[in-house]
């Protein structure tokens, strides 16, 4: 009785020395929405499309109001979010076909060698799985999520394959996870409604409805995981396809905005899926990953874990420019910022960003620091209590203290920068954000170089270029973005005709 008793003191008296080996490690669920806007969604004054659980996770969490995705298109912006390096650093610089477009054999692999934010957090006893958008390589490839630290994978492997809701198959680890009753779109022929076919007649959308949409397979892989992880921790990396393009929904979800939001028909021929109401099935998209988003928060709920998760939710880059049926200026997408997708405006980089941990990050509260993808490597380690898993190479900032309210100092910069579209740099420090522009003269587009200097403080629409104002403030900026940029073999970013980008696509 005795020993018994000495042995609980003992484990009291280690658990007194340090609470935080004593507590329970926090459950991470990161939602990552595809090209969603700033103002897409309640929390940051969206007032046609309805999101009742960000709504909630918001007023119950800490909002972030200048949080920047890695890139302003797909793969570069999670490469930053995998390793945490910023994309002057980073192996994956654009998006870029292994193969033809419709070779589906995915994107440029992301080295296996490369730091990953779940490989760490794996090391760190955490289960770990990805449902719903990869884009770092395909199957087997060096890319391969089940390579970078995931236990487990379900989903789109390759991003090009994503522009179908319902696809024929689905990637579950290794295999092929065929969804039967969805009819094979093809790529060169089926991209619009039929020669003829009246467009405004929804008949003649019914062959690109499937019956079995990917978001839902994912949403039921994801629910799984957690009920089978429920007694360790893990991380439930769920980078949903929603709202990319195609514009596509189960009828259900889009009866609750068909006929409300005065639609005109997108009859395809622009490389994306028609869609009869392409407003609606936008909003629709927006408020069903809302819906799934609140079945995982009631399965935590129910499981007894409210108090030891985590949810963060945040987009990879800006809602995408009028394309296809999208109508950014309607709902107001990226809100009061300039730009979209493939932008490195705001409009392109700056993403919503909302954060739920109850009694750990304070309910109803807003911060205006400056975040950015490649911090989530050191700030969710830090909160796992794992800070020596984070490797020297991560550039970012744990920015673990202000989530749990307290105080930190502003970072030293910001830094970005885009291979696609004629290649472009931005840095920001305090409110002041230089811009590079047309950095990579091509050909199809010689135009010079050009530099412009906005004060977000007071123009956070971007809209007064002050450079000639402030012309030693443009060289101390620019000296960041030589400093910053390393050279990439795979991504040469040269200022001459002799040397064109590395055959990237930016259409993701």
């Amino acid at each position: 009785m005795n020993r018994i008793i000495f042995l609980l003191a003992a484990l009291w008296f280690a658990a007194s020395l340090n609470p935080a080996a004593a507590a329970r490690k926090p459950n991470l669920i990161f939602v990552l929405a595809d090209d969603l806007g700033y103002g897409d969604i309640g929390p940051f004054g969206q007032k046609i499309i309805r999101t009742p659980t960000l709504d909630k996770l918001a007023a119950g969490g800490m909002k972030f109001t200048q949080h920047y995705a890695g890139c302003p298109v797909c793969a570069p912006s999670r490469c930053v979010l995998i390793t945490g390096k910023h994309p002057g650093h980073e192996f994956v610089r654009d998006n870029h076909e292994i193969g033809t477009w419709y070779s589906f054999q995915g994107q440029i692999p992301l080295p296996a060698a490369e730091p990953s934010l779940a490989a760490a957090l794996q090391s760190a006893g955490y289960a770990t799985a990805a449902f719903g958008k990869w884009g770092l390589g395909g199957v087997g490839s060096q890319g391969d999520p089940l390579k970078h630290g995931f236990d487990h994978f379900f989903g789109f492997n390759d991003q090009r394959q994503a522009h179908n809701y319902f696809p024929q198959y689905l990637n579950e680890d290794e295999e092929k996870f065929i969804l039967t009753g969805n009819t094979n779109v093809s790529e060169q022929e089926g991209l619009s409604i039929a020669p003829g076919a009246d467009p405004n007649d929804p008949g003649s959308y019914a062959s690109f409805i499937g019956k079995q949409y990917a978001p839902d397979l994912c949403n039921e892989r994801a629910l799984k995981f957690i009920r089978e992880h429920k007694d360790k921790p893990f991380f439930l990396y769920y980078p949903t396809t929603v709202p990319h393009l195609a514009l596509q929904v189960p009828e259900d979800s889009l009866a609750e905005y068909r006929g409300k939001l005065d639609d005109r028909p997108y009859a395809g021929g622009n490389g994306y899926l028609p869609q009869r109401y392409p407003r609606a099935a936008y909003a629709a998209m927006i408020t069903r990953m809302d819906r799934d988003i609140g079945k995982m928060v009631q399965l935590v709920k129910e499981l007894g874990l409210e108090n030891d998760t985590m949810f963060i939710f945040t987009s990879d880059n800006g809602a995408v420019f009028p394309l296809s049926g999208v109508d950014p200026v309607y709902f107001q997408s990226n809100g009061k910022l300039r730009g979209y997708k493939q932008d490195i405006y705001e409009g392109g980089i700056r993403e919503p960003l909302i954060v739920s941990w109850p009694g750990h990050v304070p309910a109803g509260t807003t911060s205006s620091l400056v975040t950015g993808f490649e911090d989530w490597f050191p700030t969710l380690l830090e909160l796992a209590g794992a800070q020596d898993e984070i490797p020297k190479s991560a550039d970012g900032i744990s920015f673990a203290p202000t989530l749990l309210g307290g105080r930190q100092p502003e970072r030293p910069f910001l830094y970005r920068e885009f291979h696609g579209v004629g290649g472009m740099q931005a840095v920001r420090v305090g409110d002041w954000k230089l811009v590079r522009l047309h950095l990579l003269k091509t050909p199809r587009k010689p135009a010079a170089p050009t530099t412009e200097l906005y004060d977000l403080g007071n123009d956070p629409g971007e809209t007064a270029n002050v450079a000639s104002a402030h012309p030693d403030l443009v060289a101390k900026l620019e000296k960041i973005m030589l400093a910053q940029h390393t050279p990439s073999k795979e991504f040469p970013f040269k200022d001459t005709l002799d040397n064109p980008p590395a055959g990237g696509d930016s259409k993701e």
